[in-house]
């Protein structure tokens, strides 16, 4: 993240990144690495200052007493490598024993068999997982880890690790983590279009009913809503919704069911989800925009006993965001997938 250094034994403290109880009782100097280029000064300070709130942290800000070089800053500005950062005396909550993976992962299994994280690519700047379905892919709304919170317990010296894009709770598959910040601005222009080229994201979704195009376009518009349970939603909405585009191509007709390569060209919240469902093939095993009576059947173990939603992200492919070289990070189906397609071949 950042090294930091003693402007004089007086004043200053060494900082290894990491906040415990009582470790900023004096005023210490940061100095700016490679990683926290271009980040704000203010989301630095809040990572750093972790167990401060986020209300004293904009206040030493406006304040003057953070100072970058010596000069006050606004919230706003964006730290460049060399940067001297003063970062006052605050007092910190007491430092948490850190979890281990394996806590993390009975805390996202609540209680169950315990889902393990594969890796599939890394070098300097990235790495990729196999993430497994039923993980979140970070905390909040109720959940305690997810699975960056684990890779970070995982590798507590790592100093940078931050997602790169999301995949849903329930789908499986490929999960881009950045190991630093420039590779991270990098693969977040290509996802938005900002650069010449782009991210292929492919994903398998098994289906139901056959499926009648061998390629097709969809592109609708979607809008987000809030369930009266509170739940988030995707519906299509022609008026309001924001554009989204997946081309589906066909892959394999199966009794009852189609597998599908849906490629997606817009990273909308649930768009593959809505998109098949919308168009009449419901992704098998989709809890939110599924049939539901097909998913109870397919859940019995005689009939598959598949007890999760057929969606997997399975190849990601880009140029890397540092290096410049193609590279194509794929991920094998799960067994319980596997199992369910070899079930409904074989009748």
């Amino acid at each position: 993240m950042a090294s930091a250094g003693n402007k004089s034994p007086s004043d200053s403290d060494n900082l290894s990144g990491t906040s415990t109880a009582g470790q900023f009782a004096a005023a210490s100097f940061v100095t700016i690495d490679e990683a926290s280029v271009g980040q704000r000064v203010d989301n630095f300070l809040l990572t750093l200052l972790k167990g401060v709130p986020k209300s004293h942290v904009y206040r030493i800000v406006r304040s003057g007493e953070v100072r970058v070089n010596k000069g006050r800053v606004s919230a706003d500005y964006r730290l460049v490598e060399g940067d001297l950062v003063r970062v006052p005396p605050v007092k910190t909550a007491e430092k948490k024993e850190t979890p281990s993976i394996g806590a993390a992962s009975q805390a996202f299994s609540a209680g169950k068999a315990r889902p393990a994280l594969s890796f599939l690519y890394e070098d300097d700047a990235l790495l990729a997982i196999n993430k497994p379905a039923g993980l979140a892919v970070h905390g909040g709304s109720g959940i305690s880890f997810g699975v960056i919170e684990a890779l970070r317990a995982l590798r507590p010296e790592a100093k940078y690790l931050e997602l790169v894009h999301r995949i849903d709770r329930e789908t499986s598959g490929v999960l881009l983590i950045a190991k630093k910040r420039s590779a991270l601005t990098a693969l977040h222009a290509k996802l938005r279009g900002d650069t010449a080229d782009r991210v292929e994201k492919h994903y398998a979704a098994l289906v139901k009913g056959a499926w009648p195009d061998e390629r097709r376009h969809v592109r609708v518009k979607l809008a987000k809503y809030v369930t009266d349970s509170g739940e988030r939603r995707v519906s299509v909405d022609e008026e309001d919704g924001q554009e989204s585009h997946t081309i589906v191509t066909r892959q394999e007709i199966l009794p009852g069911a189609t597998l599908l390569d849906c490629e997606i060209r817009t990273g909308r919240t649930h768009q593959i989800r809505v998109h098949l469902a919308h168009l009449g093939f419901p992704i098998i095993g989709d809890d939110k925009y599924g049939d539901f009576t097909l998913n109870k059947y397919v859940a019995a173990a005689k009939h598959g006993g598949l007890k999760r939603m057929f969606l997997h992200a399975r190849l990601m492919a880009f140029a890397h965001p540092i290096g410049g070289e193609k590279l194509v990070i794929e991920a094998p189906l799960s067994m319980d997938l596997t199992h369910y397609l070899a079930h409904i071949r074989n009748g």
